[in-house]
């Protein structure tokens, strides 16, 4: 299990790696730095590992034909608390929600933003054309559109509504409707165009709703939560109360659907609404319908080890 992160002694390493060069990474990480085992609560080692990309969905400025789907910016009303302020022991504790009278009371859920309808303009940022899309947008976390006059607009993480992730797939699964090996990316798209009608009440069992800020195009991967680009195949998004953030970890896990061997350096860069526990990874792909592919059927076992410097003993 990971601790509190010791500033000057990762200064040091960082000022050692500075003079360090590519042809000497390894030895670089094996001499300056100590690997400890990230165990679960229970002592388990093994712990599940999925995949995640950066999409690229069609869109539109304006709602137009076919493109009725709208991304909404973080409004207005949304009340984002940080509860160290008021209570220290509950540092990293946020809650959403927003006024009603001189309450706060919980935000809207999925299903009632899309009832109310009445996200001012100024608002939604663009509209684009499939909703599985846009949910798995939502999932994703960041993604790319390409809007009808071809240019391309950026989509980062804005915020979202504090309700928990639920699982869609899971939710398929439970009612019998897909098999557990099926509740991937793609079967759920496959069941979605097999039950249109059905395809709202379904998205809609995840009250949890993620807004969007919109940012120039790049050819660098989507910003993590430390602000940084990610890179593919070689970040992870990971649970901050047990990984600290921007920790280099040795990630032992397999291929989407595999049992061949994956075993790398990665970078904790990111987190996730369903990514919770010690031992738990979520694997940065790539952009692209390739790298959608690998990640929508990743759902792998998979080990992880802390890359601490030596001088500093994990607490």
């Amino acid at each position: 299990m990971a601790g509190k992160p010791q500033g000057a002694a990762w200064r040091r390493v960082c000022e050692q790696a500075k003079g360090s060069s590519a042809d000497h990474a390894r030895q670089f990480f094996e001499t300056r730095l100590k690997p400890y085992a990230i165990l679960a609560a229970d002592g388990k080692a093994d712990g599940l590992v999925t995949g995640y990309y950066e999409p690229l969905l069609r869109g539109s400025r304006l709602p137009a034909n076919g493109f009725n789907q709208p991304v909404r910016g973080v409004p207005d009303d949304l009340l984002t608390i940080d509860l160290a302020s008021l209570f220290p022991e509950l540092k990293n504790k946020r809650v959403r929600g927003r006024l009603e009278g001189n309450k706060v009371v919980p935000y809207w859920t999925r299903a009632e933003i899309a009832a109310r309808g009445d996200t001012p303009p100024s608002r939604t940022l663009l509209y684009v054309d499939d909703p599985v899309e846009l949910f798995f947008l939502q999932v994703q976390g960041s993604g790319r559109v390409k809007l009808t006059d071809g240019s391309v607009v950026r989509l980062n993480y804005g915020e979202h509504n504090g309700h928990p992730y639920q699982s869609i797939g899971r939710v398929l699964v439970e009612r019998g409707e897909l098999k557990l090996e099926e509740a991937s990316m793609q079967g759920i798209q496959a069941w979605s165009r097999a039950n249109p009608e059905r395809l709202n009440e379904l998205l809609n069992s995840n009250p949890s709703y993620v807004f969007f800020r919109e940012a120039p195009d790049s050819q660098d991967g989507p910003p993590g939560a430390l602000g940084v680009p990610l890179r593919a195949e070689r970040s992870i998004a990971i649970d901050p109360r047990a990984v600290p953030l921007g920790a280099p970890v040795f990630l032992a896990t397999t291929r989407p659907n595999s049992s061949r061997a994956m075993n790398r350096l990665v970078m904790a860069q990111d987190t996730g609404g369903a990514i919770k526990g010690a031992v738990r990874a979520d694997f940065f792909w790539g952009f692209g319908k390739d790298a959608g592919e690998l990640a929508g059927r990743m759902k792998q076992t998979g080990k992880m080890w802390i890359l601490w410097p030596i001088d500093a003993p994990l607490k």
